[in-house]
């Protein structure tokens, strides 16, 4: 017979084991979407002229795919650092209130652990985590955050961003303009099924639409980036100003 602690080994190991091969299932849909999506950012960065180096260092300390097409639409032979770095926060913020959203269902998880694995931490990544989350409490879960399944997803996604940038930044320029392929969709495909999953009552999609609004108004009527600006303080204001009640998710 084998000692309890050998046992409570297997278990662990087949665990750890069934929920990394869960998560990768899940992500496989998204990780062929960015494929399309990577090179793309590969494409542009060489047209700016972008080593390769500095677009794998780019993803890889980075690792926030909007915040980066910002980035490489902002460079130049001297980049404006300063503007580059501003843009990059303002772009990046939403994941403080993503990382806040999480607290309450990985709690349990040592915060040192977290912390490390928060770095991994992308829309995608989060969407799917939550929705998971959000599933194993209603099965009843004791334990709703699973970690393997989430740093299965965030690894899986960072490898295969800083591959397709790459990919991209080499034989991007033999393809030619990628969004005669379509390519250019992916970016807004993605989001929408994500924003599909994440629908949580037409309350919650308020800040989202008004954003949406006026970033497109800013776009068309403004130059430059200031449509990033404006359709993130809208929606910032939009949930400072209404009351917490209002948002509340009605399941009856």
């Amino acid at each position: 017979m084998s000692p309890p602690s050998s046992v409570a080994h297997q278990k662990l190991k087949h665990h750890v084991h069934h929920e990394c091969l869960r998560a990768f299932k899940t992500a496989i849909p998204l990780i062929i979407s960015f494929i399309p999506f990577g090179m793309m950012l590969g494409a542009q960065a060489k047209i700016k002229d972008m080593s390769w180096l500095e677009l794998v260092l780019m993803c890889g300390i980075n690792f926030a795919g909007g915040s980066e097409f910002v980035a490489i639409g902002l460079w130049q032979q001297t980049p404006p650092l300063l503007l580059i770095v501003c843009m990059t926060l303002l772009v990046n913020c939403r994941h403080i209130l993503m990382g806040v959203t999480m607290i309450p269902i990985c709690r349990r998880q040592p915060v040192r652990k977290m912390l490390l694995s928060f770095f991994l931490l992308c829309d995608e990544t989060w969407a799917l985590s939550l929705q998971d989350s959000y599933r194993r409490m209603e099965e009843g879960y004791r334990e709703p955050f699973s970690y393997p399944h989430y740093i299965t997803i965030a690894v899986s996604f960072y490898i295969t961003w800083i591959i397709t940038a790459l990919l991209g930044i080499i034989i991007g320029p033999m393809l030619g303009d990628l969004t005669q392929y379509g390519f250019d969709m992916a970016f807004p495909a993605v989001f929408i099924v994500l924003l599909r999953g994440m629908w949580n009552g037409w309350r919650r999609g308020i800040p989202w639409i008004g954003s949406l609004f006026v970033a497109c108004a800013v776009h068309l009527l403004i130059p430059g980036q200031w449509y990033v600006i404006a359709g993130a303080i809208t929606g910032l204001l939009i949930v400072l100003c209404l009351p917490p009640s209002f948002f509340e998710v009605d399941h009856a």
